[in-house]
């Protein structure tokens, strides 16, 4: 005899993207930028995007929903 289980549970693992899909810019808290070169911690920019950052970011122009969000910021 057989016994079987119908219990179930959801097991919710956060994604971490590479950051190589949108190929822009974003802005980060200037204090996590460090820790995340150093250990490859993730960083959540002002738009929402989680990632770890491993490019230049200089090659690539600023992600449209972070400028949005600094500029209205910055006019308070």
């Amino acid at each position: 005899m057989t016994l079987f289980t119908t219990d179930t549970e959801t097991i919710v693992k956060p994604t971490v993207d590479d950051g190589d899909h949108d190929r822009y810019s974003h802005y980060v808290k200037k204090d996590e930028i460090l820790p995340s070169t150093i250990e490859g911690t993730p960083v959540k920019a002002l738009c929402g995007k989680v990632w770890v950052p491993t490019r230049d970011p200089k090659r690539y122009p600023v992600c449209p929903t972070c400028k949005e969000i600094m500029e209205s910021l910055s006019d308070g």
